[in-house]
């Protein structure tokens, strides 16, 4: 398996913050954003490649991030030769690039590079295992219309399996909000080529689920009661620290209760 970390952003809504640097190498609990995630994928032994795919711009960034990083799996730093959000390839598009640039021929676990979460990918993956190697997404139930009109929105059966979904929904018309955590098996890399030829979106990731879900069996884990930031605003990378704590908090009394 091999691991696609979405780092190509230019997180034009913190200002001055990723002016000069990129959002996943910022410091959140000690450690940046990337290091938290790669210190977590360093648990799933199949995974053989962590493969990071970053912008022209702050290509050099992640190349020294690499380099001064101790690591147990190989990294791999890809620039998508884009300069900014006007020729950006998209999260979409750069799966698709990273994919064509590694030859890659095997399972993938794709991930955005920003978030900070408190939940171990290695029971994602597990989870993924023990159904038989069928396309799964990571989320969690919500009724905050604010959280499910700004992620992917999935209609799960009673087998968890998605019979519909919709990118960033005006109306949703389910409550399972779907995070930027995906694991496809090989069979559907094929499908991502027809994805691309009949031109969707290679924008927001949760647009290939959504189209995929039709035309195969894609499957949703609740992530819940483990909790994901994005961190999208200025305000929220500053208080930060005291969410995390307030979240750490929540989780101590719920297990003395």
């Amino acid at each position: 398996m091999k691991a696609i970390v979405l780092c190509a952003g230019y997180a034009t809504r913190l200002g001055k913050l990723t002016e000069n640097m990129p959002k996943p190498l910022l410091t959140v609990d000690g450690k940046t954003l990337l290091d938290l995630l790669i210190d977590n994928l360093q648990e799933i032994k199949e995974i053989d490649e962590i493969i990071i795919v970053s912008n022209a711009k702050f290509f050099n960034h992640f190349k020294f991030w690499a380099k001064a990083r101790n690591s147990l799996k190989k990294i791999v730093v890809l620039n998508d030769g884009s300069t900014n959000n006007d020729n950006r390839l998209g999260a979409i598009g750069d799966i698709k690039f990273a994919i064509d640039r590694r030859k890659i021929n095997d399972d993938i676990f794709v991930l955005a590079g920003d978030n900070w979460f408190d939940f171990k990918l290695k029971s994602f993956f597990e989870q993924y295992k023990s159904n038989n190697n069928k396309n799964m997404v990571l989320g969690s139930k919500t009724d905050d219309m604010s959280i499910l009109r700004s992620h992917g929105v999935a209609v799960l059966d009673e087998n968890s399996k998605i019979i519909e979904m919709e990118e960033k929904p005006k109306q949703p018309k389910g409550n399972f909000a779907v995070g930027p955590f995906y694991i496809y098996n090989k069979e559907a890399l094929k499908l991502l080529d027809e994805y691309l030829y009949s031109g969707n979106s290679k924008d927001a990731p949760g647009n290939f689920p959504a189209w995929l879900s039709q035309r195969t069996e894609v499957y949703a884990w609740d992530v819940s009661p483990c909790h994901r930031i994005d961190i999208g605003t200025e305000e929220v990378y500053y208080n930060i620290d005291n969410i995390i704590q307030s979240l750490r908090n929540e989780n101590i009394n719920e297990q003395k209760r």
